[in-house]
This record gives C-alpha cells, structure tokens and sequence, in this order.
C-alpha cells in the first residue's frame, strides 16, 4: 500500500471511488461537490495505491489559524472496505495534521460511516442533522477525543 499526495491526473480513478460508493454512501448529487473541492478547496489530499491500482482516497483541511483540522472526501473502494486501508489512511492523516502543529481533529460524516470512526476515538459533538448532505444523508459532527 502507498499513500501519496493527490495530483489532478487523479480524478478519473477519484470520480469512479465514488460512484462505485453512490448510492450506498453517498448521494448522486455529491459528484458535483467532490470535483469542486477537488479543484478548488483542497488543503491536503491523499491517494491510496495498491498493486497500482488507486482503492482510496482521503484529504483534510485545516482553519485558517491551523489549530483544528477536518477530515474530508474519505472514499474506499468497495472491494477494499473492511480491510484497514480507511483505518490507515485515516491515521496517515491524523499524523500529518499532528506534524502541522493541528490540536483539534474532527470529521463531518453520516450515519452510515460514523461508527467507523468512532472505533479510531471519534466522538459525536453536537446532536445528528437530518438530511444535511442530501436526503438521508444525515451530518454527524465528531471530534477526536
């Protein structure tokens, strides 16, 4: 497994994660928010490569005093859910945020994810928002205790 720093160059492989990943964990209309942060709202973004094959991605950004930073944009292939490349990734980039001096780590995800990440130590923040990303899609704001 590598993990390295996003390229454009990267889009089509990033484009069909997600789409392999919709409806399940995402919705269609996300297509259109993932290519706009991609291209214009990108901090720190990752890839996962295996055997030459890209089978995650993941970034994070931070607020503009560079104390609390967000993971975003976690895709895994389907095919390689469950075998630790999202925990990998996840603590790749708790690390890198670490080494940038970020004291406060959070993610915004669903209720179809969450538990994911409250096995790395997530806790939820605030209470659940119904249909934030999109209908049935609900926001779940965590921390890392």
């Amino acid at each position: 497994m590598r993990i390295y720093s996003y390229s454009p160059s990267d889009d089509p492989a990033i484009l069909e994660l997600l789409r392999l990943n919709t409806p399940q964990y995402f919705a269609e209309s996300e297509e259109a928010d993932l290519m706009d942060y991609l291209a214009n709202h990108i901090d720190h973004y990752y890839v996962v490569e295996i055997d030459g094959t890209i089978m995650g991605c993941g970034g994070f950004n931070r607020t503009p005093n560079g104390k609390r930073g967000v993971l975003s944009w976690d895709i895994i292939h389907p095919e390689a859910q469950g075998k630790g490349i999202g925990s990998a990734l996840a603590k790749f980039r708790i690390a890198e945020m670490q080494k940038l001096g970020v004291t406060e780590i959070g993610v915004r995800t669903t209720q179809l994810v969450y538990p994911f990440y409250e096995k790395l130590g997530f806790k939820l923040k605030v209470p659940v928002v119904k249909d934030y990303w999109a209908e049935g899609f609900d926001l779940y704001d965590m921390a890392l205790s």
